[in-house]
């Protein structure tokens, strides 16, 4: 079953195993990334602290605190994941909203799907390029991924968030033009 057919459980659950697959295969956490500013390290750090800082303000979710990332990155995010997984896994969070800007009100589990469970997706390929690892990213969700961001382009570019669009070449892949739309040179090896 693919990633679009899942429920947001089961997607995050299959997004986060891919995800720690990769965390679990680090060995040097001070390599560089395909994203200039960061270090292997800071993929982990920048889910680890993103998700909690987007959704505490805007609902009534709360994690509880791992260890620092810069001192234990697995450890970071294996207690992350846990809560993301519980949250999503219990049948009253369904009822839980978020409110906030410039996403609006809407139920927690599509919060977290839309934005984390992509994020992670997205963030497996720079953790994967940087500790010189496969990211192994579902051909059919990088499609449709690369369908939805191109198609939001102005909202997207304009978000500040990304980096410059990269050129392709004309043989390049889904997942390079994905990668090159988000800023990142989809070519991009590890020195």
């Amino acid at each position: 079953m693919g990633l679009g057919q899942m429920s947001v459980a089961e997607r995050y659950r299959a997004v986060a195993a891919g995800f720690t697959t990769v965390v679990e295969g680090v060995q040097d956490w001070d390599a560089p990334t395909p994203v200039k500013e960061w270090r292997v390290r800071d993929v982990v750090e920048h889910l680890v602290s993103w998700l909690p800082g987007l959704l505490e303000p805007g609902s009534s979710v709360r994690f509880e605190a791992g260890p620092w990332s810069e001192d234990d990155p697995v450890g970071a995010w294996r207690v992350l994941d846990l809560q993301v997984q519980a949250l999503l896994d219990d049948p009253e969070t369904a009822s839980l909203r978020y409110s906030g800007q410039p996403i609006g009100e809407r139920p927690v589990p599509e919060v977290v799907d839309q934005y984390f469970t992509t994020d992670v997706f997205l963030h497996t390929w720079d953790l994967a390029k940087g500790s010189g690892q496969e990211p192994n990213l579902e051909p059919e969700q990088v499609g449709v991924l690369y369908a939805g961001m191109t198609s939001a382009r102005d909202l997207i570019r304009g978000s500040g968030q990304f980096g410059e669009e990269q050129p392709v070449p004309p043989d390049a892949t889904d997942l390079e033009r994905l990668m090159a739309f988000l800023g990142r040179d989809p070519r991009w090896q590890r020195p």
